[in-house]
């Protein structure tokens, strides 16, 4: 174990860490320069070199946003819009052969950060990797579809932080070339995205997507997106109104437009959806949409594992306060809108036949939002030749009474073996001994797939679909979402367009 206050040098300057929970911990340190004044809106310019030793023991501060609904405000402190931050846990400085897991927060495009308790990656450092967490930027700084700026800021972000750990991570006792990006929803929707990008290209070996949500969106949606938000805060949509706009207004207009989506039927199934933000198939910084470019090959040589959770969108409906109160027409309502061809809203009824209103409106809002993305993502990569393992999350959160199910995010907690704030809610601080294992297990099954590719489960093909089910018994077994699976199975998950 390093000294007590280690000290590694970096290509840009020389930072110095501290020792905590048996890792050798690095926080705070820019993968770029602050994306503020003349670099506001562009892409991510390489961080400026500094002099002396800097400290890198506290986070950076996070990308503006609303506080997470449901959870506390972040005290207030001074935005210097040194947002483009990474931190780095590792066990041995002096390693260099060490495989590398760097961690892509989920968070709807619109909240989260690296620094968010739950993240802590000391776990993965004692077991023997390097593990790294990234900020990107986020809403309409990061996702906008801005005249005269390049879309994908936050997409762009997540690159440079790959490209510092490409030139860095070695200095930390990692191995460059065994580099695993690993993410779970929006988080896992840069992972699919990332995949798919030229720009990306070499920088990770493997991926892990979490719960890949199946939103990309045209540039002419996000732009009439862009000019909801643009008049809520009361500004013209332009690239020079913007950039002289303070971000805190951006975000309350942002705010204030996904609150009634419902209000924009141009906007086609998203109006229906919990954030107007997504990658953009800009045919540049995302030349296609992932599931297209994956079927194509463009990531044939990155092993892939990837997989959801049983009962997804039944965490938004519990949040939400609506779980017992979906009518028939709320059904309807997402039936007609996310049901997809030829059979439509009869086909899953048909498939279906004792599912009451609360329990369909939760299952096609999970299968068009993560489950069918997910399963299509590993269904694209294995077509085209890649190595693909796929998940099923079937454990029931064991807090609050049993409400949540195996739902959306119950993964994170698992897997970091941390609760945080919202694990709290779905585990408890103290979670049942069975619960802790089945986290210990789907921890270690990540790693060893990081480290060598082989997660301990035969791969996925699209004719055996073999499916790693973690439950409280785990298994491997085919597919569990059979009836879902031949439901999409003509469906093509593509850019989100105007309708009307």
């Amino acid at each position: 174990m390093a000294s007590a206050a280690p000290v590694v040098h970096t290509k840009d300057g020389q930072v110095r860490g501290s020792v905590e929970n048996g890792a050798v911990v690095f926080r705070g340190i820019p993968f770029a320069k602050p994306p503020v004044g003349a670099l506001r809106f562009q892409a991510p310019a390489p961080p400026e070199p500094w002099e002396g030793v800097r400290d890198a023991t506290a986070f950076g501060p996070r990308a503006p946003q609303a506080p997470f609904p449901g959870m506390p405000a972040e005290p207030a402190s001074e935005d210097t819009g040194d947002w483009l931050t990474l931190n780095v846990w590792t066990p041995d400085v002096a390693a260099k052969t060490l495989p590398v897991l760097v961690w892509i927060h989920g968070g709807a495009y619109l909240f989260g950060s690296a620094a968010d308790d739950g993240y802590d990656g000391s776990r993965f450092a004692r077991a023997g990797a390097v593990f790294v967490s990234c900020n990107y930027r986020l809403g309409v700084e990061g996702f906008a579809q801005i005249p005269g700026a390049p879309a994908n800021r936050g997409l762009l972000d997540a690159v440079a932080a790959l490209r510092w750990v490409r030139d860095n991570v070695e200095r930390f006792g990692g191995d460059p070339a065994n580099v695993t990006v690993f993410g779970e929803s929006a988080g896992a929707g840069v992972i699919s995205a990332l995949l798919a990008m030229d720009q990306a290209s070499g920088l990770f070996r493997r991926a892990v997507a979490q719960s890949v949500p199946g939103t990309v969106f045209s540039p002419g949606l996000a732009a009439d997106i862009t000019d909801a938000i643009a008049a809520a805060a009361g500004v013209a949509p332009s690239f020079e109104a913007l950039t002289q706009t303070d971000p805190m207004r951006l975000v309350a207009a942002q705010q204030s437009v996904a609150a009634r989506m419902r209000e924009f039927p141009r906007w086609g199934a998203v109006r229906l959806s919990d954030t107007p933000f997504s990658p953009v198939v800009d045919g540049e910084v995302l030349p296609r949409a992932p599931w297209r470019a994956l079927l194509s090959g463009v990531a044939r040589d990155v092993e892939l594992l990837t997989g959801h959770n049983r009962d997804e969108y039944r965490l938004f409906i519990a949040m939400s306060g609506r779980a017992g109160n979906i009518t028939e027409a709320d059904a309807a309502t997402v039936l007609d809108a996310f049901a997809p061809a030829p059979d439509g809203a009869a086909g899953y009824r048909k498939a279906y036949p004792g599912a009451d209103a609360g329990q369909m409106f939760e299952l096609v809002f999970s299968d068009w939002l993560f489950r069918m993305p997910t399963l299509h993502l590993a269904q694209a990569h294995a077509a085209s030749g890649g190595r693909t393992f796929l998940y099923e999350l079937r454990a029931e959160a064991p807090g609050s009474g049993g409400v949540f199910g195996a739902c959306h995010a119950l993964d994170v907690p698992l897997v970091f073996g941390d609760p945080g704030s919202l694990g709290v809610a779905l585990i408890g601080d103290q979670p049942p001994e069975e619960f802790r294992a089945l986290g210990d297990l789907m921890r270690s099954e990540w790693l060893r797939f990081a480290e060598c590719g082989e997660p301990g489960w035969p791969v996925y093909g699209t004719e055996r679909r073999t499916t790693r089910v973690y439950d409280l018994q785990p298994d491997i077994a085919p597919y569990p979402e059979e009836a879902s699976m031949h439901l999409w199975e003509r469906h093509q998950f593509d850019a989100l367009d105007l309708v009307g």
